[in-house]
């Protein structure tokens, strides 16, 4: 702990995915006005103590939004990573342990999934199922899957090919225990980094999807809905768009810093470098 405190990536990182998870949780709770709620009266009013930030077109509170939002950025983080980091995992071992068939049917089916990108696939779900958050977490997250397979399929290879994991077998272990015993154990700081990689690509997915009306329908505050609602009135009240995009962009930064510093933190190489 020490040694993370001290690397400026991680700490830099964690303090913003910190502020993240605590504005969320603060909006579970509390919120300064409903987020909702409409005050046409005070419309584009200025930051002010009533409205710290000021207020939409819709009179709207800013800082309401953007705690709200935060809540479904993390949503679509935790549940789309989730999804891949379960099946992509999978499939990967499973192409690692196997090969064979098995290993070019798994990964065939990662690139005809890489063919579909998130964003295409909410526009089919959308189509068939209609606009909303569960689409947005759908889409991402099967995009998310191919991801960890061809990942944990690279990384697992390689760890079948050490000398323990050939003791193992020849010690009767099958393809499964030494799946659980041996290669999950060795890959995971790999997927850990990458999978704070992808939750700061969901959120950014997120974002653009609820921008194009695909995602966070309303009343419920999105970050993304905030920018495309702020497009119309850019000369006349700048400031609606640069809040939401102030939070993606230290939100996702914030991400990407950790998912740094965790790689430097869990590889033994580059902590031995440092």
């Amino acid at each position: 702990m020490k040694r993370a405190l001290q690397h400026p990536s991680f700490a830099g990182g964690a303090l913003l995915v910190l502020l993240l998870l605590l504005a969320a949780l603060l909006s579970l709770v509390w919120s300064p006005y409903p987020p909702a709620e409409i005050d046409i009266p005070n419309k584009l009013a200025a930051p002010s103590w009533a409205h710290w930030l000021g207020t939409d077109s819709l009179g709207r509170d800013i800082v309401s939004q953007l705690l709200v939002g935060s809540q479904n950025s993390i949503a679509v983080g935790v549940v789309a990573v989730g999804i891949g980091v379960l099946a992509g995992v999978v499939l990967g071992c499973l192409a690692a342990a196997r090969r064979g068939w098995i290993e070019e049917l798994v990964m065939r089916a990662s690139d005809f999934t890489f063919a579909f990108p998130a964003l295409l696939t909410a526009i089919m779900l959308t189509a068939i199922y209609g606009p909303g958050l569960v689409t947005s977490i759908v889409a991402i997250g099967i995009f998310n899957i191919p991801v960890f397979a061809r990942l944990a399929r690279a990384q697992a290879h390689a760890v079948w090919a050490r000398d323990y994991v050939l003791a193992a077998r020849a010690a009767g272990k099958g393809a499964w225990r030494i799946t659980l015993d041996h290669v999950l154990p060795n890959i995971a700081n790999v997927l850990i980094v990458q999978a704070t990689i992808q939750f700061a690509l969901a959120i950014l997915a997120e974002a653009a999807l609820s921008y194009l009306g695909l995602g966070t329908q309303p009343p419920q505050p999105s970050w993304g809905r905030m920018l495309n609602e702020a497009q119309t009135l850019l000369f006349q009240a700048p400031l609606l768009a640069v809040y939401p995009g102030v939070a993606i962009a230290l939100s996702v930064l914030g991400l990407n810093l950790l998912g740094d510093g965790l790689r430097d933190l869990l590889d033994p190489r580059l902590a031995r470098q440092r």
